[in-house]
């Protein structure tokens, strides 16, 4: 049902207008999926369900939040007040969660203008003042930007002493897997799993390119899911500090 109203609104509706009413929207989508069983952390909605994509993530249907986003929060809630964030290419429930937050300095950004955001800049040449954050949110964006290295220099350069930076990407076993000369978007699906992907990180390797620019690096692994939340195992966050 979630997919075919989807469409229908796509098809209906010009996409800023559709990004502008999509609150509105959901409200009422939420309706059909109405319930006790499950909860969701960004819009504080409760559930009967989650909806499940074809690729098996659970998203809730008031908000559009994804579990990786519900991690989030759960990981930083009680560590926001007070903090100066910058955020890379958020969702659009997260980037209005954090809006509305008067407790936080939070600062969105991106590159390709696709989501919601208070600015525009390159990653890999950030128009922001070194040490100046407290708090710096990267989630599946460095598998998008060729240089990598300077996209991580820059991120420690604007990051506060003491400060912290936390990258999700999507990994692999073994090693990274790149290759220059891989550049239409069929290959790039073909190779790295999506078209607009670069890479594939595995795990060590991307813990490793981190600390070549100074991080220290905590890889934070969660084997358990979460029903409630709507939280699989599995997933991988490296918590890098300055």
């Amino acid at each position: 049902m979630y997919t075919r109203l989807k469409n229908m609104a796509l098809k209906l509706l010009p996409k800023e207008k559709l990004v502008r009413y999509e609150p509105y929207l959901r409200k009422v989508l939420s309706i059909f999926y109405r319930g006790s069983k499950c909860r969701c952390n960004i819009c504080n909605r409760a559930l009967g369900r989650f909806v499940r994509l074809d690729n098996g993530e659970k998203l809730c249907p008031g908000c559009g939040s994804l579990g990786r986003t519900r991690r989030l929060y759960l990981l930083l809630e009680d560590r926001l007040a007070q903090k100066t964030v910058l955020d890379f290419s958020p969702s659009r429930s997260w980037y209005r969660m954090m809006k509305s937050r008067k407790d936080i300095d939070y600062t969105a950004t991106d590159y390709s203008n696709e989501f919601l955001a208070d600015k525009r800049m390159d990653i890999a040449r950030l128009e922001e003042p070194s040490n100046r954050f407290d708090l710096v949110i990267c989630y599946h964006v460095l598998e998008h930007v060729p240089d990598d290295s300077a996209a991580l220099s820059e991120l420690y350069r604007v990051m506060k002493p003491g400060g912290q930076c936390l990258v999700q990407t999507p990994f692999r076993e073994g090693s990274i897997y790149e290759d220059a000369s891989i550049v239409t978007p069929g290959e790039r699906l073909e190779h790295f799993g999506q078209e607009d992907h670069v890479r594939v990180y595995s795990v060590e390797g991307l813990k490793e390119r981190m600390e070549r620019q100074g991080f220290d690096v905590e890889v934070k692994r969660f084997d358990e899911a979460d029903d409630v939340l709507g939280l699989d195992a599995g997933e991988i966050v490296l918590i890098a500090k300055k």
